[in-house]
C-alpha cells in the first residue's frame, strides 16, 4: 500500500510572535503596564453633574407666562397638515401668552426642504416668531434643540419627532408640546404652571 496524500491547507496564517515574548530583544519588547496601588487614605474626587437651581424636584421655576416655545421643523409641517394656526393653538393649549422661538438650524432645514414646503417657510418667517441665532456648524436641528434646553431650562419644546421626544424626556424640567387629534397637547407640565394636564 502506498502513502496517503495529505491535502494542503490553504490560507493558513503564519503565527505571529507576541511583542511580550522573551525571544524579542529588550528594546523592541512591549512594556507590561504596572498598576498603581490606590492609597486608601487619599480623598476620592468624582465629578457630579451640577443640577440647575431653577429645578425644585420636577417643578421648573423658570417656566412661566409668556411661554417660550422652541419649534421643530416637523411641528410646523404637521400644524399645516392639521390646519392649525400655530400661535393661536399654542395659546389655546396653555391659556397664556406664547412666544414661538425658531433657531437658525430649524430655519435652514425648512429652507433645504425646497419649494414643496414654502408655506412652512412663510410661517417660520412670521414676525411673531422669535429668531434664535446658532453658533454651531451644520443644520442638524435635533442636537441643537437638545443642547439648548439642557443649558437653559426656560423653553417648552414643540415637536412630533419620536426620537427627539425620547431624548428630551431624559432632561428634567423640560415639557414637550405635541399634536394629537387635531389640537396641541402638552406633556410633563405640572398643574402649578396654570396649564392643563392631558
Amino acid at each position: 500500500q502506498g502513502k496517503q496524500k495529505k491535502a494542503r491547507k490553504y490560507a493558513v496564517m503564519k503565527r505571529m510572535i507576541s511583542l511580550r515574548d522573551e525571544r524579542i530583544k529588550e528594546k523592541d519588547r512591549a512594556k507590561v503596564p504596572v498598576k498603581k496601588k490606590e492609597d486608601p487614605s487619599a480623598i476620592k474626587e468624582r465629578e457630579v453633574p451640577q443640577h440647575p437651581s431653577c429645578l425644585f424636584f420636577q417643578y421648573n421655576t423658570q417656566l412661566g407666562p409668556p411661554y417660550h416655545i422652541l419649534v421643530d421643523t416637523n411641528f410646523i409641517n404637521f400644524s399645516i397638515k392639521a390646519k392649525l394656526d400655530l400661535v393661536q393653538s399654542m395659546m389655546d393649549c396653555l391659556y397664556a401668552k406664547c412666544i414661538p422661538c425658531i433657531t437658525d438650524c430649524v430655519m435652514g432645514e425648512i429652507e433645504k426642504l425646497g419649494q414643496k414646503y414654502r408655506v412652512a417657510l412663510r410661517i417660520a418667517k412670521d414676525p411673531r416668531f422669535e429668531r434664535l441665532p446658532c453658533m454651531h456648524k451644520g443644520t442638524y436641528a435635533d442636537d441643537c434643540l437638545v443642547q439648548r434646553v439642557t443649558q437653559h431650562k426656560c423653553y417648552i419644546v414643540a415637536t412630533v419627532d419620536k426620537e427627539l421626544k425620547r431624548r428630551i424626556r431624559k432632561i428634567p424640567g423640560v415639557p414637550i408640546m405635541y399634536i394629537s387629534r387635531h389640537r396641541y397637547n402638552i406633556e410633563r407640565m405640572p398643574d402649578d404652571y396654570g396649564a392643563p394636564r392631558f
